[in-house]
């Protein structure tokens, strides 16, 4: 069996070493490549800048009409009887007189002839929340959505699991939710991740992975197959559509490999939508419609934040790696080597709510937006990794499956720093050095048409962004939706600002073997419905001492 685990920083040289800095240094010679042409040539410039801006501004219809497709599928879930349809999969008929999706007839005739690995009615479901500091306000949510799922909650294991860096206070609070919820799933489980464990990165990582392996513990001492358990990993924030697990049992059991797959909700950022910032709410709505749009791209489709995989498959792959701060976009490339390619992950177009970034005061919360957003944009820490294990070490992964993931990973992570930046300014770059050129004055010209038509795309941003909010709070005077509009001003500060330069900045790290060594965890903060600020325990003495004013929003 291969070694599927990351090499530790020590071990990182030759073609591991190379590899790192391929996204850095193509996004940078990206950047750099029409000031160069301009100074050789400025009619290649203007057609290279031409060229790009029209590759994505056809990737933005796409987009556009993905996410309209992406909102109504999901709204469509949303309405679907799952508990029934779970039935109706586990006795191989429909209940006379009831229509239902295509799907799920194709899932009853495929029965007929491979029966279902698991009976839907059988799944056991586990939960772990990993929490650091976060506050009750936060965790007590997060539970409760899982409680008020369409499902019998006899037949789910929760888990919370919590660090012991967090402190004591952190240690007693998980405690006593989890006496306060005892009785109310199948069990419910208090998990301390022991500070400083040999060869782990401080992150979620290491203490999903230790719980996971308490949760691995738990049903061998109480004779349950690992088979029929899917594990579902959340964050303190989560909260899941009432029919997820329901959703999650049918695909499942439905799946023709699920141990072998995952299996991927919609991350929609509108928990607390209305109380963060105006630049977090551009970002959380953008960051939305992503999700959106790649629930219907099931080729592009990967782990992100919550997720779900058989507890079989976890034990496979030893859980999830302690050795990196994105563990859960890494988990597929972990999974997909475990299984020599045999794998994939499923779309539950059903919402799991999370939180916008909002800290303790303006400042501090922008701060803490780009500190999420390079840790996500780490993930070209992957590029490394999936070389090394693809074409490195003797595996059975098909070659061309490997190349297609391989060169859409390094793609993705060098569009998302240099894209922003060429979009907006590159047009201008030629005439800054030809400015008598008439290619060069024509270059912004076509760029702004382009953006013109481009408006078009704005509006249908702007309606979607309208209908994926939830109700506003009773705090909240009428014009605070007319804000949630003029927001969208902030959308060329906030793409450039955060997505871009915090691509650059994870990739210029991994060229120099900066590495990011600890997830930084997002600190919260919790609006009231009486307007009250509530901190994570890192924030409450400084609160106590310094007396913050409260955030004037825009």
């Amino acid at each position: 069996m291969i070694d599927i685990e990351i090499p530790l920083e020590k071990d990182r040289h030759g073609w591991y070493r190379f590899f790192e800095i391929v996204p850095g240094f193509l996004s940078w010679s990206m950047l750099a490549l029409p000031f160069v042409l301009s100074i050789i040539n400025v009619e290649f410039a203007a057609l290279f800048v031409f060229v790009y801006l029209l590759i994505n501004f056809t990737r933005g219809v796409a987009g556009a009409t993905r996410v309209v497709q992406g909102y109504q599928t999901m709204r469509h879930h949303q309405q679907l009887q799952w508990r029934d349809m779970v039935d109706e999969l586990d006795a191989g008929e429909i209940k006379p007189g009831l229509k239902r999706p295509k799907w799920h007839y194709a899932a009853l005739a495929r029965k007929q002839i491979q029966p279902l690995f698991v009976s839907p009615n059988d799944v056991i479901h586990a939960v772990i929340v990993a929490t650091y500091k976060e506050a009750k306000e936060t965790l007590v949510p997060t539970i409760e959505s899982v409680l008020n799922s369409d499902y019998d909650m006899k037949k789910v294991i929760f888990i919370l699991a919590y660090e012991e860096r967090g402190g004591k206070q952190t240690e007693v609070r998980a405690n006593e939710l989890i006496a306060d919820y005892q009785g109310k799933f199948m069990a419910a489980l208090a998990v301390k991740h022991p500070q400083g464990m040999p060869g782990e990165l401080i992150g979620k990582g290491g203490n999903v992975t230790y719980a996971g392996r308490v949760l691995q513990t738990y049903l061998k001492d109480h004779d349950i197959d690992p088979i029929k358990v899917v594990v579902t990993t959340l964050d303190a924030d989560n909260r899941p559509d009432k029919q997820y697990f329901a959703a999650l049992s049918y695909a499942y059991a439905a799946a023709p490999d699920p141990l072998h797959a995952s299996f991927q909700p919609v991350a929609l950022f509108t928990n607390n939508i209305w109380d963060a910032p105006a630049p977090m709410r551009v970002l959380a709505t953008g960051n939305s419609f992503f999700h959106l749009v790649t629930s219907l791209r099931q080729h592009a489709l990967r782990n992100f934040s919550a997720h779900a995989q058989p507890m079989a498959a976890l034990i496979e792959t030893d859980f999830w790696s302690v050795r990196t701060i994105v563990e859960d976009g890494h988990q597929f490339w972990r999974s997909y080597f475990r299984f020599d390619g045999n794998y994939r992950v499923y779309p539950i177009h059903l919402p799991i709510g999370q939180d916008a970034v909002l800290t303790d005061g303006y400042v501090k919360t922008l701060r803490a937006q780009f500190t999420q957003l390079r840790r996500w944009t780490y993930g070209a820490s992957d590029v490394a990794y999936v070389v090394n294990q693809g074409f490195f070490k003797k595996n059975k992964v098909p070659r061309i499956d490997l190349i297609a993931k391989t060169a859409r990973l390094l793609e993705g992570h060098v569009t998302w720093a240099v894209g922003p930046l060429l979009v907006l300014g590159g047009g201008f770059i030629p005439g800054f050095f030809k400015p008598d050129n008439i290619y060069a004055i024509q270059a912004p010209v076509i760029v702004g048409n382009i953006q013109r038509v481009a408006t078009v795309l704005v509006f249908i941003t702007l309606f979607l962004a309208l209908k994926t909010l939830p109700p506003k709070p009773a705090r909240y005077k009428r014009h605070r939706t007319l804000f949630m509009i003029i927001q969208w001003a902030y959308l060329p500060f906030t793409t450039v600002f955060y997505n871009s330069l915090a691509a650059f900045n994870s990739q210029t790290r991994l060229m120099f073997g900066w590495y990011l060594s600890k997830f930084d965890a997002t600190e919260k903060t919790i609006i009231s419905e009486s307007g009250k600020r509530i901190n994570s325990d890192a924030e409450q003495e400084t609160v106590r001492r310094h007396r913050l004013p409260r955030i004037r929003r825009k």
